[in-house]
């Protein structure tokens, strides 16, 4: 996900969840992170070769930023208080239900034989192993690990061939009675045994398994693994042993925090950390819980991002253009015009004089929490996932692969990038793969199977599967005479543009359209494209006209077409506030016009109206999560949505509860356009078959999809997927993912748009932990930066 978020939610961040798809027979299972924000192929040889301009394997990643300190600069001892969100509902990370938090809890006590370095590849870790090498491949694969001597669980017993075999058996799908939702690999492996010593472990393989790395990462102890009560139902909330830098102490779910504590039998490097507390936060209560001191790491969004640019700018303690009115939409107290009223009415009722204190103690509250949030820094890099848009190719227009290419086409992936990381200061490049992310030795851009934006072939592709113009209308003749009825609220007519209309002229009022509903949050731009809110913003005069609209606003933040309310410019990120609004600009011979800059000025629009075929009119279902943390997705879809406009595809908008998203629409079918993200994977053969599979049908009727929630796939992807997780030769296996990669491009069912940004506010003094990206954190080396010496100015920042 993560993220699913992922989950960045959210993925195995931002707000990640793990979804997880029945396996279809034959075939194994594996665990797949969805993020919201955290996710079939047409078949033509020609497509092998084919990369894009736009980038390629030169691409580089952006590096962490975890305030890098040396071990011999950090103090030893204390607690890091660590925001998730949520607490764990299991410790397993092979179970369905496993989450980041999981992840974080694995990471942190347990083996992980490779981890991934700044670049997404594996690198043996040498806290537990020696060497692992492919010391055999004829007549079968087999892999030799030399265990670290000195790696031992806490219960003081030696890591060995028991814990392998334990794992194996467990996850190698041939016991029903482990309820495990992963056992890619292990479902291959013919038999583990010992090897010359105890420290050496030989596991030899029935079939050929190129990503065999990404086995026993986490390693649990043979007791949890041993027996299928304690893997189902043991490990939910305890595990017997473990082995890492930290050890469990306690799982409170009432209150919300896991417990870590330092490893008395660690015998690498130790953790400088007493403890380390896992604190579930929602996401929109984390500027408060950063404020207020009860965490001191934390995912955020920009908004939250803004408020702590501002507080370090800010000397006054927050109190600069936009504090208080950012602290109502906190407190309650009410807007600024509530405040200017509560001055006025004091003089005239209680009611007046009771709504200015309201927002007297909110502008105090939200003052001192400015200045608490001085005391953090906004570490940012790329997360190792990426946002998608999905088309639904199993039904409706969007079966015709005709039809999904021109919604591909029609899109400017690059703008749609920089609408979401330029504001952050980070690479606004479109990502140009589905298996891999800039900086992965397998990464390649194969969008060049597609194609890039261009009106008019998409319009070309419309016509060609039959959606004109003339086919919305061929039913009208039919019509009897008579007044003309308005669209239903929520119905297609009513979220598009009429017929001979420019979008502009046909927008709804403040709102009434998806945009104008949900605010801007991480994903719009802020003035001068600093990304710090309260930057002073000119509106329209008051009372200025907009083209084919009698009486509408000015255009709003997070909302960039005309005719959307404005609202007050305030501080973004507060909890349950929005963020700031966009630049403006007057629009080139639209006396009084204004629109955000990059919006298309009214009448540019090159298709007089919407399509369609037989009198039934070009429209899709376009769902969105609409929670708190998905503004950057509702701000993503708001551009899309007028992009489709461009070439005559209508959208209807439909926002849902996070909650419901996923389960209720995207692995149910019930969508045609929609935005989540996927993370990315050092082992795109085993993880990404699952998503890019063939749907095949079972035997009551229903589709086994696995996870490929588009509903598209060929039988020669899957054939070039069993080839490339077969074949031990890496370069080999790379130039059979590459041909993968083009043939999903082409099939315009997933179309891969951003990295998702990754923003994480930690205490200034905090080092070795932040926005890790692609790497794995070191759990022994985060701590507090030693104090510096009397004479000095306090901790030294970890910068």
């Amino acid at each position: 996900m993560s993220e699913v978020d992922a989950p960045r939610g959210r993925t195995c961040s931002r707000t990640l969840c793990f979804r997880i798809s029945r396996s279809r027979s034959g075939r194994s299972r594996t665990l797949r992170s969805v993020a919201l924000l955290t996710s079939g192929v047409l078949v033509l040889p020609v497509l092998a070769g084919c990369t894009s301009e736009e980038g390629g394997s030169e691409a580089v990643a952006v590096p962490a930023d975890i305030g890098h300190a040396g071990r011999n600069q950090i103090e030893q001892g204390g607690t890091l208080r660590w925001a998730v969100d949520s607490v764990p509902t299991t410790l397993n990370a092979f179970q369905a239900d496993a989450d980041a938090a999981t992840a974080r809890v694995a990471g942190a006590v347990l083996p992980s034989l490779f981890t991934l370095d700044q670049r997404g590849r594996p690198q043996l870790n040498p806290d537990y192993l020696e060497s692992a090498e492919l010391v055999d491949r004829e007549p079968k694969q087999v892999v030799l690990y030399k265990l670290n001597q000195e790696a031992v669980w806490t219960d003081g017993r030696e890591i060995g061939a028991p814990d392998f075999v334990a794992q194996w058996r467990a996850l190698s799908g041939k016991d029903s009675a482990y309820w495990t939702a992963r056992n890619a690999g292990y479902e291959r492996i013919e038999n583990i045994e010992r090897g010359k010593s105890d420290l050496e472990v030989r596991v030899t393989f029935a079939r050929p398994y190129a990503d065999w790395r990404s086995l026993f990462s986490p390693l649990y102890p043979k007791e949890t693994m041993g027996s299928p009560a304690s893997f189902n139902d043991g490990a939910r909330t305890e595990l017997p042993a473990t082995a890492g830098p930290f050890a469990l102490q306690k799982v409170d779910s009432d209150g919300g925090t896991v417990t870590l504590v330092r490893n008395p039998r660690w015998w690498g490097e130790p953790a400088k950390l007493d403890s380390l507390v896992l604190r579930a936060v929602p996401r929109d209560r984390r500027a408060a819980a950063l404020a207020t001191g009860a965490v001191d790491l934390a995912e955020i969004d920009r908004g939250v991002a803004d408020r702590i640019a501002v507080a370090h700018k800010d000397t006054g303690g927050g109190s600069g253009p936009g504090a208080a009115s950012a602290e109502a939409g906190e407190s309650g107290g009410g807007s600024q015009q509530e405040r200017s009223a509560g001055s006025a009415g004091e003089e005239t009722g209680g009611d007046g004089l009771l709504a200015r204190k309201r927002a007297d103690a909110g502008l105090t509250r939200f003052s001192s929490d400015q200045a608490a949030l001085r005391g953090f820094v906004v570490r940012k890099s790329l997360e190792p996932a990426y946002t998608q848009l999905a088309l639904n190719g199993e039904s409706g227009p969007l079966a015709d692969e005709r039809v999904r290419r021109a919604v591909a086409r029609a899109l400017d992936r690059r703008e749609l990038a920089e609408t979401v990381l330029k504001p952050l200061g980070l690479p606004a490049k479109p990502v140009g793969s589905h298996l891999a992310l800039a900086g992965q030795p397998g990464y390649a851009d194969s969008s060049g199977a597609l194609g890039g934006q261009d009106t008019a072939e998409a319009q070309a592709l419309l016509a060609d599967a039959g959606w004109t113009r003339e086919g919305a209308r061929s039913a009208e003749s039919g019509t009897k005479a008579g007044p003309e009825k308005s669209p239903a609220a929520g119905s297609p007519a009513a979220e598009s543009p009429a017929a001979g209309s420019s979008p502009a002229a046909q927008s709804p009022a403040a709102g009434s359209s998806p945009a104008a509903q949900s605010p801007s949050g991480g994903g719009s731009p802020s003035a001068g494209g600093s990304g710090a809110p309260g930057a002073s913003q000119s509106p329209p005069a008051a009372g200025a006209a907009r083209p084919g609209a009698a009486g509408a606003a000015a255009p709003g933040g997070g909302d960039d077409k005309p005719g959307a309310a404005r609202p007050a410019a305030v501080p973004a990120g507060s909890d349950g506030d929005k963020a700031m609004p966009e630049a403006y600009r007057r629009e080139a011979g639209v006396p009084g016009a204004y629109a955000p800059v990059g919006t298309r000025a009214p009448g540019r629009n090159p298709v007089a109206g919407p399509l369609g075929k037989d009198g039934k009119p070009l429209s899709l279902r376009f769902v969105l999560p609409s929670g708190p943390g998905s503004e950057s997705l509702r701000t993503v879809g708001d551009r899309i949505r007028r992009m489709l406009d461009g070439v005559g595809i209508r959208t209807e908008v439909k926002k849902v509860a996070e909650d419901s998203f996923f389960k209720d629409h995207i692995a149910s079918g019930h969508y045609d356009l929609a935005l989540w993200s996927w993370p990315a994977t050092a082992y795109p053969a085993t993880d990404a078959r699952p998503i890019y599979a063939k749907p095949e049908p079972a035997t009551d009727g229903s589709l086994l999809v696995e996870q490929n929630y588009t509903r598209v796939g060929t039988d020669r992807i899957d054939q070039l997927f069993d080839e490339a997780v077969s074949e031990l030769d890496e370069r080999k296996a790379r130039d059979l993912m590459k041909q993968v990669d083009a043939r999903i491009w082409a099939a315009a069912a997933s179309i891969p748009l951003y990295q998702r940004p990754e923003l994480v506010a930690a205490k200034r003094d905090l080092a070795n932990a932040g926005a890790f990206g692609f790497s794995a954190p070191r759990y022994q080396d985060i701590g507090f930066v030693k104090a510096k010496p009397a004479h000095g100015a306090g901790p030294a920042p970890a910068e």
